[in-house]
């Protein structure tokens, strides 16, 4: 039985969402602020954890960034009434896997935890390697030519998708099905933003490879050498 923590300060609102997944055959550990739940991620088996944004002492975002720095790839969805592109990409750069927006459907939120369980359970190679470029999995630590590679925990996973698949096209509602975990509930353009971004730490690093954009809506890892 995956076990979950859900971080909520709302009393009413963690009790509905602990019986929501009870009911979905889950294991739930509720608490009510940022430090209880890092106490409770330090010393716990979990297999993925539902965080309120709005929290006392410490807010979900520095939850999740604590939850990054400590060196856990624990799957983390952000619950929040924040709906705006801004905060989600924000929330996402924290180190988050997924943003469900408030009011939400249990069933959307359950949805949202097999996907990531689905994922980290996939038996994918754990080190991918394209040109001087390695993304290793476990350690979340990218490397080129083994210098590091700063990145974003969804700069790391859009990239590592890329490359396991170089050379081959994905399009925007491929990835984010499987970096975003929904091509429902979020804006396509995000896709393009990440992907900017990456183009320009690679291009810094210099990584070797390159990321093609065709026909404005999908998007492909190449060698250097590779024209297209």
């Amino acid at each position: 039985m995956a076990r979950i923590l859900v971080v909520e300060d709302d009393l009413e609102m963690g009790a509905l969402v602990d019986r929501g997944l009870h009911a979905e055959g889950y294991e739930v550990n509720v608490v009510a602020n940022g430090v209880d739940a890092l106490i409770a991620l330090a010393h716990g088996d979990f297999a993925a954890a539902a965080v309120d944004v709005m929290l006392p002492q410490m807010d979900g975002i520095e939850v999740c960034r604590r939850i990054r720095e400590s060196g856990s790839t624990t799957p983390v969805i952000l619950l929040t009434a924040r709906n705006a592109i801004e905060d989600r990409v924000f929330g996402l750069d924290s180190g988050a896997d997924d943003y469900l927006t408030k009011p939400f459907a249990i069933a959307e939120l359950t949805a949202r935890l097999r996907a990531h369980l689905r994922r980290e359970m996939g038996g994918t190679k754990t080190v991918v390697r394209v040109g001087g470029l390695s993304l290793d999995s476990v350690a979340v630590r990218a490397t080129v030519d083994d210098r590091p590679l700063a990145l974003s925990v969804k700069e790391f996973s859009l990239l590592r998708m890329l490359a396991s698949r170089a050379g081959t096209v994905a399009s925007r509602a491929k990835i984010l099905d499987e970096v975003w975990g929904s091509s429902e509930h979020f804006e396509p353009t995000i896709v393009d933003q990440y992907v900017s971004y990456l183009r320009k730490k690679l291009a810094a690093a210099p990584a070797g490879v390159r990321i093609v954009t065709i026909r404005g809506a999908e998007h492909r890892l190449d060698l250097d050498s590779v024209t297209g």
